[in-house]
């Protein structure tokens, strides 16, 4: 009873963060970036320039170009990212309308670059450390980072500046450059909210049903589990798992080993570098099981 009442705390905590960080976010941009031309990146980059250059809304265009995004999170991150990012792009839609009607605080590029950035940083943070997504690109990015030997934030990174330099050619190579100090300002947001989008993380999760854990983490994740036999003074007899895995994935492992044992001890830590592929291909895998 009390694990299905922390449980319920906890997920209405998540999504009073995400609502929390959602706003923050929309109002960072209707209120700094967007009526100074300055551009966030993914999704909403293009969102901001097709708003631009055509007669549709942002909030109309972010739903709409995400979806194809959001499908491929859900078909690698399972139910629970689909509820979260559904939900956040709903409150993002909404409140980017809402806010579309107040007066922007500046119109001093240096200053709407520099405190929109932070608080686009802030908001962004606080979705991505409570399970949610603003930008479709970011479920991409680890997909491919899960195929190829580099990291989430390489990925946005490319396909940011991508974005920015359609910006420059269409809005001047000023608002281009702005852009880009925006991004690079709210990515160190981001890294101090929520402690890295692309920040590896070693997880040992102590349990006595790590073939169950494994499996499951395997199947919602796409990460595999070095497995240690264990032995505690009190509990006797433990399995222990050590999986690498990126920040964002962090709030599914944990609902994972909830699920299968209610006294599983979990101890999560940053990782500086990862040398090697610490993630293997489903695609690799299904053919040795085929060849055995």
């Amino acid at each position: 009873m009390n694990k299905v009442k922390n449980r319920n705390i906890r997920m209405i905590i998540s999504f009073l963060m995400i609502t929390i960080g959602v706003l923050t976010a929309s109002f960072a941009l209707e209120c700094f970036l967007i009526p100074n031309t300055i551009l966030d990146g993914g999704i909403t980059g293009i969102s901001i320039i097709l708003s631009k250059i055509s007669i549709f809304p942002i909030s109309f265009l972010i739903i709409l170009l995400n979806i194809p995004f959001i499908y491929v999170g859900y078909k690698n991150m399972g139910k629970n990212f689909l509820i979260k990012a559904v939900y956040s792009m709903i409150i993002y839609s909404v409140s980017l309308h809402m806010f579309n009607n107040i007066t922007p605080i500046t119109n001093q590029m240096l200053l709407a670059t520099v405190y929109g950035g932070i608080l686009l940083g802030v908001g962004t943070g606080l979705v991505i450390r409570f399970g949610g997504c603003l930008d479709g690109t970011e479920s991409i990015a680890i997909v491919i980072s899960k195929q190829f030997p580099i990291s989430v934030g390489q990925i946005i990174l490319l396909i940011n500046l991508l974005i920015y330099s359609v910006a420059g050619i269409i809005f001047g190579i000023d608002r281009a450059l702005y852009s880009l100090l925006t991004y690079f300002i709210t990515f160190k947001v981001i890294d101090f909210v929520s402690e890295g989008l692309e920040q590896a993380k070693a997880a040992l999760i102590i349990t006595e049903h790590g073939n169950n854990i494994s499996k499951e983490i395997y199947k919602r994740l796409g990460r595999t589990t070095t497995k240690i036999e264990g032995e505690g003074l009190i509990s006797g007899n433990k399995e222990v798992l050590y999986c690498v895995m990126t920040r964002i994935e962090v709030p599914e492992l944990r609902r994972i080993a909830e699920e299968i044992d209610d006294s599983v001890f979990i101890t999560i830590t940053d990782i500086s570098e990862v040398i090697g592929n610490h993630i293997k291909s489903t695609k690799k895998i299904h053919k040795v099981n085929k060849k055995r």
